[in-house]
């Protein structure tokens, strides 16, 4: 697609309009075993932001001590008068919404919550854009069914975003999306025993 312009052949019979086509919601996944998919993901959340969109962050898997970069930025961001909401909730620290977290959380439970907030915040069109941050993991792991996903996203209302991270995502979830991009790896510093560094993995 080269300097945007779509193939004429590729053209739906739909009946709308190059700008109606524009305003349809968007449904993306982030997947392989490549590094960026996170990061690909904050990128597109960084655009929405810029154009004033509400957005909705919840990170399913990575621990509440890990320091994400890109968290640190939307905190400073959403502290400017005038700036979109953005909201970040983090599983591995109890979800936000939730004033007490139970000791010894079951994570399959934590994660069933996390997604019955998602779906009840698409209903409402709560949000423009959501990040759902290795959200494939659970889905993996049977906590999370993914009929109950594919269906979610297919109906949800307005033009409310959804992008999705992490590796091996499944089938089911690939054929609902309408941008799928997998990271495959060919090189890692971490192949030679180098360990994560500042500025490149947080």
């Amino acid at each position: 697609m080269p300097k945007g312009h779509v193939d004429s052949h590729a053209l739906p019979d739909d009946g709308l309009t190059t700008r109606q086509r524009r305003l349809l919601p968007v449904t993306a996944v982030f997947t392989g075993d490549g590094k960026g998919k996170s990061t690909a993901a904050f990128g597109m959340a960084m655009r929405a932001y810029n154009q004033h969109f509400s957005i909705g962050i919840f990170q399913f898997v990575k621990s509440p001590k890990w320091k994400v970069g890109e968290e640190a930025v939307f905190t400073t961001l959403a502290g400017v008068e005038g700036a979109p909401t953005v909201e970040w909730h983090k599983m591995g620290q109890g979800w936000s919404w939730i004033k007490k977290r139970a000791d010894g959380e079951d994570p399959a439970q934590a994660a069933a919550q996390g997604w019955e907030e998602v779906k009840r915040r698409l209903q409402a069109e709560q949000h423009d854009f959501y990040l759902l941050d290795e959200f494939t993991y659970p889905i993996e792991w049977g906590w999370i069914d993914i009929d109950d996903v594919c269906e979610t996203l297919r109906n949800r209302p307005g033009t409310q975003h959804v992008v999705m991270t992490g590796r091996r995502a499944h089938p089911k979830l690939i054929e609902v999306a309408d941008l799928v991009t997998e990271m495959r790896k060919i090189k890692h510093p971490m192949d030679e025993g180098r360990k994560g560094q500042k500025g490149i993995e947080w």
